[in-house]
């Protein structure tokens, strides 16, 4: 169900024209820089917030004029298909809210009443502030909090340290530097065996097409009442709009394989060369989570990812808990909203695959421009 546009004074569904406005809001309160935004955003904002297979004004972004017509919030969000209990319907994933100060303080009050839980079939956000999973609970909303996890599992530990602090310090990222703590991090894996991931007995993990990861990938997610539904359609655009964010590097699937030649497990995610793995989604047949999230370990490892990380799911904690060198940390809220007492039910009993593709993870907006 969606948010009739004028449904709620000063608040309307996002247009086209708007997307000047909306990008120089987004660059004010992410990037601190109050400015035209530069075509590239505009440009990525009409692809994402326009672009999806289910994309429909009552489906997809809202805004909120104030009284001299000028935009003071907004909502970004991306239409999704899911299926619950069988039956599809369109989820709204959040990917950003934006509010211009105190002079946006009232619309942005409206704004969220048009995402309260009694007024949405599915509505989620993977990386909500404190104070939005505040107004998401307030709302009728609930939080899952193994999904506000991130799981780093580290192969070479002295190259992810520089690796993740080199974002704020760059030179610890340049090829001279990675080098030598690599040279360490060689002496580190002699002494310590723990650090190299051991292989699933039995399993080889292959690389994987497009297409192979979705059809392998489907009768997968059926172990779940609430899952993305994956068509072929939206799919392919969510790969693609996924696949602009270089700044993760190469997206890439891999199937991992049994040696009675049955594909047990498949796993799909961004790698940069001698850097970080970032995984987006990790499948596999019901009792087989040790070996395929082990068989994942062994081949990001063994293809020279100093680390990788990836959201925390309920199914997999058991089996990527036991791996050495890994550690937890929290990503941000993952709030979800739904009229439906089912729904709600089957999120809190972890009844739910959410995230990867279906989340925020991939998006350009939370590492670039």
């Amino acid at each position: 169900m969606g948010v009739e546009p004028r449904e709620i004074a000063g608040t309307r569904a996002m247009a086209r024209s708007d997307i000047p406005a909306v990008g120089r809001l987004f660059s004010k309160v992410f990037r601190r820089r109050d400015r035209a935004p530069g075509v590239d955003l505009g440009r990525y904002i009409e692809t994402v917030f326009f672009g999806s297979p289910f994309y429909a004004p009552e489906q997809g972004s809202i805004v909120h004029e104030n009284s001299a017509g000028e935009i003071d919030s907004a909502i970004l969000s991306v239409p999704m298909e899911f299926t619950v209990n069988d039956r599809p319907i369109v989820a709204r994933l959040l990917c950003a809210f934006m509010v211009d100060g105190k002079a946006g303080a009232a619309g942005a009050a409206r704004l969220a009443r048009t995402v309260r839980a009694a007024r949405q079939d599915l509505c989620f956000s993977d990386s909500s502030s404190p104070v939005s999973a505040d107004h998401c609970v307030a709302g009728g909303g609930v939080i899952l909090p193994i999904q506000s996890l991130e799981w780093q599992r580290f192969f070479r530990p002295l190259t992810a340290a520089a690796v993740i602090a080199g974002r704020r310090i760059p030179i610890l990222r340049t090829r001279v530097v990675l080098g030598v703590l690599r040279s360490f991090d060689h002496v580190l894996r002699r002494l310590s065996l723990s650090s190299k991931p051991t292989a699933a007995p039995g399993c080889q993990v292959k690389p994987a097409s497009l297409d192979e990861f979705r059809l392998c990938a489907a009768p997968m997610l059926r172990r779940f009442s609430i899952r993305p539904s994956w068509s072929k359609s939206e799919f392919d655009w969510l790969f693609n709009v996924a696949s602009m964010n270089k700044c993760l590097g190469t997206l890439q699937c891999r199937k991992v394989i049994h040696e009675d030649g049955r594909t047990i497990g498949a796993f799909l995610f961004f790698g940069k060369p001698r850097g970080m793995a970032s995984v987006l989604n990790v499948l596999c047949e019901e009792g087989r989570e040790a070996e395929v999230t082990a068989a994942m370990f062994a081949c990001l490892d063994a293809e020279g990812y100093a680390a990788a990380r990836g959201m925390a799911q309920p199914f997999l904690m058991n089996a990527i808990s036991r791996q050495r060198w890994l550690l937890f940390r929290h990503r941000g809220y993952f709030c979800m909203v739904t009229r439906h007492a089912e729904v709600k039910a089957a999120a809190l009993g972890n009844d739910i695959y959410i995230g990867g593709l279906a989340s925020e993870s991939w998006s350009r907006l939370l590492t670039d421009f």
